[in-house]
């Protein structure tokens, strides 16, 4: 990590008419939606300047395919690094693996660049207090990937809760219930010609190169993912504790689950429960991840589309007059009193995964230098994504645990608090102090 980085090199201030010009960083799924959306506000002048992949065939393809949107050239780059030493780039946009978003968005921090960062903020706890304080040391706008959080019918629907549409809340219930396949079996190789796997690897243990390691399947290992609860679960979470206004940790997490479908090397759970107390708040969230044949729930994937075809995949808010249903991220629907009768409701008709007003939003932060300003500041994605943690931390300990939300840690729990952050591997160790 080039050490003038530290001293605040770059440090890009935009005026409301000043030119955008945006990195993406890991550019193969997620990070190539993230080209198309910043390519859009094309007319909002910004302007995506490079793509980076550590996956040579990746950033070809990318590259080209961006051309051919565009009807111009991007930089390309396998290296993050020469990225964030670039003077010219404004902000960095990460699609990466989880074990790659604190470390790389607070390099970015150090370099004077704003980020978009992709759920879940951080790979663990610890990590994501720290993005907290690098965004706010170093006064970078830093937007957090919950793009619900923008779409104008889900705040619609947010607002009514708060005011009481269905009473008082008593429990929230968030499912991800999505067709999952085998991952496979563990089988290591030689790493692929163009694969920059030291790269890839990063901050996590070095292992041999495996196919389950690699793309997409990196989420259901443990040394790079969070499993469902932090993948797809990561947007549901975010949205009970945003309906709630839930603005701290819960003080008590349970979770509990397996492998229970398909005989695989899958290490996080296919099949989990988790549930929350907040200290002073009489309300239960549930969480519940499975990946096979399902049931419906309350017209989500049956009534209402929710994600991919035949998910499940929303969260219900019961209330002491109602309850109120959000499959996905796309509606909202309200049933009143015992008859259940049909209240308020609303429909996005746009593409929830691009949602264009989530990036435009980012932007617009951007030029007004004001993290109030967005939708998902980074603080509210560390809130959500330690809800997907803690209930790792309960599932990997098999047990209750009590957790401290003012110091982020399980009083008198040492097997806990060792989860709450990893060993990282040199060079690419998280600093002490940001």
């Amino acid at each position: 990590m080039n050490r003038r980085r530290f001293l605040g090199a770059g440090l890009s201030v935009l005026g409301a008419a000043d030119r955008v010009r945006v990195a993406v960083v890991g550019v193969r799924s997620r990070g190539w939606r993230h080209v198309e959306c910043f390519h859009e506000l094309a007319k909002d002048n910004v302007e995506v300047a490079a793509l980076c992949d550590v996956d040579e065939s990746v950033l070809r393809q990318r590259a080209a395919g961006y051309q051919a949107l565009s009807g111009r050239k991007a930089k390309t780059v396998v290296d993050v690094r020469k990225i964030l030493d670039d003077p010219n780039i404004d902000a960095v946009a990460f699609a990466t693996p989880n074990h790659w978003h604190a470390l790389g968005t607070i390099w970015a921090c150090q370099a004077g660049k704003d980020v978009f960062l992709e759920k879940p903020a951080s790979h663990n706890i610890v990590e994501g207090r720290k993005l907290v304080e690098a965004a706010r040391h170093y006064r970078r706008i830093v937007q957090h990937g919950t793009q619900a959080r923008s779409n104008p019918v889900m705040r619609e629907g947010v607002q009514r809760l708060r005011e009481g549409v269905i009473g008082d809340v008593y429990m929230a219930r968030g499912i991800v219930s999505k067709w999952r396949e085998s991952v496979g079996r563990l089988v290591e190789e030689p790493a692929p010609a163009g694969v920059h796997y030291d790269l890839w690897v990063g901050p996590a243990p070095m292992k041999p190169f495996a196919r389950l390691r690699f793309h997409y399947l990196w989420h259901f290992l443990w040394d790079y993912g969070n499993g469902e609860i932090g993948n797809q679960g990561a947007h549901q979470l975010d949205i009970m504790r945003w309906g709630l206004g839930l603005d701290t940790h819960p003080s008590l997490i349970q979770s509990s689950g397996d492998c229970f479908v398909h005989r695989d090397d899958q290490q996080t759970p296919n099949v989990q429960l988790a549930a929350f107390q907040y200290a002073g708040r009489k309300l239960l969230l549930q969480f519940e991840v499975r990946p096979w044949f399902t049931n419906h729930e309350a017209g989500i994937g049956e009534i209402y589309p929710s994600r991919g075809a035949g998910d499940v995949v929303g969260v219900i808010f019961h209330g002491v007059e109602g309850y109120m249903v959000m499959p996905g991220y796309t509606s909202y629907h309200t049933f009143l009193g015992r008859q259940r009768k049909p209240g308020p409701k609303a429909e996005w008709p746009g593409d929830p995964a691009a949602n264009l007003d989530h990036f435009r939003n980012f932007i617009r932060a951007v030029r007004s230098r004001k993290a109030g300003d967005l939708t998902a500041d980074i603080e509210e994605g560390h809130l959500s994504s330690a809800l997907s943690h803690l209930a790792n931390i309960a599932y990997r300990t098999r047990r209750t645990l009590k957790f401290d939300p003012g110091t982020e840690t399980f009083p008198a729990d040492e097997e806990a608090n060792r989860l709450l952050t990893r060993a990282y591997r040199p060079p690419y160790g998280m600093p002490e102090k940001v």
